[in-house]
């Protein structure tokens, strides 16, 4: 890759397989949150431009509905291998955009592929079924069809990965698309739809709109009968008022919306083991993850073990730019998170809890905090409430499993939940009482493409990834048949 992020003629927009500039001619910037530079920037869609976005999506729907299944199948077959030959370039385009470091960021890029990878396996096995009604006197047929054009509006924090995770199953379901990715970090996502043309995906299936006003896109759109299919990820506040909006035309919704992940660590832990997890939990992305870590409720009897061993690992962590060699934590994606992480603390500290590593921004430049971890955080601190989408580890105590189930489940989100205890029994409890969408054993890492992503209550609705996902992008048709 040329020292440029992007090449000019790629950081236009992408309409009906041509990349053409904004209809007002408008462009803005994309910032490093490492130092706060620009970086390079990108058109400015208008809301006309969305329409033609749109418009490119509806043209195309009824020729690749009708595209056998194997060939689109093949196509994300080759668009996975071609994100994989350009793992390099992906990772270090993310990493300039939205701060991870450039290891973190190949494992995003590994990640991503393997959607592409699983949906291209998936998109030759979409049943229906046949069989005998019940009475005998007639026969019942159902068909699988493609729901017709989708709008995907992709976060800034895994900035390929939300992409593929949306753009795998419309393609394999024979859906299209306008995709629009989130202002701080769209060129990842230009530099996708570049490779997805080059495996072979036709004009007007995908389309990309980069813009600021982002709101307005998505409005405007789903105020079109035509529009069949909304997937949202990001926060709760702004998926209510997709959701709200999509009523209108009665579009379907996926909703992959906020969390407040608790990390419960028992008394018969292996408590390095836990902290192994944790740091996989907590630090992944610098904590910027909806499946991040967010309440740490460990057993008093182990507190004070677990949390001067997380502090020694999280303390022990380099900050800085996520292209430079040593790094382990990149900036946050922009100084307006940082404040938010700080406030956070602050409140925690001013309640009692104590610092046990970390627990400042450092001076600039660049949008940098601390790893921290807090001990004896009080259950009711704005950091056991909010999510954080930062590198705050809050330690909260519990003396029992009852009292740690009522504590994990007080909160009106059910993204993720994370379990360590050597005890079967619990492991199943857990399982089977904890409010989640997700739920990991001993792990810290619950994401796998091959596996349904996704919550339940403000956390969402709809599952991506796993056999589920495809289902998302499919309409049933039933067909009554006479005996004969």
């Amino acid at each position: 890759m040329s020292t440029e992020p992007l090449s000019a003629d790629r950081r236009q927009l992408f309409i009906g397989g041509e990349w053409r500039p904004a209809s007002g001619g408008g462009r803005f910037d994309v910032i490093d949150p490492a130092d706060g530079s620009v970086l390079t920037d990108v058109a400015d869609g208008t809301l006309d431009d969305a329409r033609a976005a749109l418009e490119a999506a509806v043209a195309a729907q009824a020729d690749w509905a009708a595209t056998a299944p194997r060939e689109r199948g093949e196509i994300l077959r080759r668009a996975f291998e071609l994100v994989t030959s350009r793992a390099d370039d992906l990772a270090r385009l993310m990493s300039l955009e939205m701060g991870k470091t450039v290891a973190e960021a190949r494992g995003e890029v590994t990640y991503g592929a393997e959607f592409l990878r699983w949906f291209s396996e998936e998109a030759v096995r979409i049943h229906g079924r046949w069989m005998q009604a019940p009475a005998g006197n007639s026969r019942l047929l159902t068909l699988k069809k493609p729901l017709g054009p989708c709008l995907f509006i992709t976060p800034w924090n895994f900035p390929l990965a939300m992409g593929t995770r949306k753009i795998g199953p419309a393609v394999a379901a024979g859906c299209t698309m306008v995709v629009k990715p989130a202002g701080q970090t769209p060129l990842t996502m230009l530099l996708l739809a570049d490779l997805m043309t080059e495996a072979g995906l036709p004009g007007g299936v995908l389309n990309v709109i980069t813009s600021k006003s982002s709101g307005k896109i998505s409005e405007v759109l789903m105020a079109d009968a035509r529009l069949r299919k909304v997937s949202f990820t990001g926060s709760t506040e702004v998926g209510k008022v997709l959701v709200a909006q999509s009523a209108g035309q009665l579009q379907r919704v996926s909703m992959e919306l906020g969390g407040n992940a608790p990390f419960l660590v028992f008394a018969d832990a292996d408590i390095d083991a836990a902290v192994d997890g944790a740091m996989i939990a907590k630090m992944r992305n610098m904590g910027e993850a909806c499946t991040a870590a967010n309440r740490f409720l460990v057993d008093a009897s182990v507190a004070e073990e677990f949390a001067t061993k997380l502090a020694a690992r999280m303390g022990a962590l380099t900050l800085g730019r996520g292209q430079d060699d040593g790094v382990d934590v990149g900036p946050l994606i922009d100084d307006k998170a940082v404040e938010s992480v700080t406030a956070l603390v602050e409140q925690a500290v001013a309640a009692g809890a104590r610092v046990v590593t970390g627990g400042s921004a450092p001076d600039g430049p660049g949008s940098f905090f601390t790893p921290t971890v807090l001990a004896d955080v009080p259950a009711d601190a704005d950091v056991n409430v909010q999510e954080i989408f930062g590198p705050v580890a809050p330690i909260t105590t519990f003396t029992s499993e009852a009292e740690a189930v009522e504590r994990a489940n007080a909160t009106e989100y059910g993204l993720t939940a994370y379990v360590f205890t050597r005890d079967l029994s619990r492991t199943i409890r857990m399982a089977e009482s904890l409010q989640f969408g997700m739920v990991g054993i001993n792990s810290g890492l619950v994401s796998n493409p091959a596996a349904p992503f996704g919550g339940v209550k403000a956390s969402g609705f709809g599952r991506e990834g796993g056999f589920e996902g495809i289902e998302e992008y499919l309409d049933t048709t039933y067909v009554a048949l006479p005996a004969g």
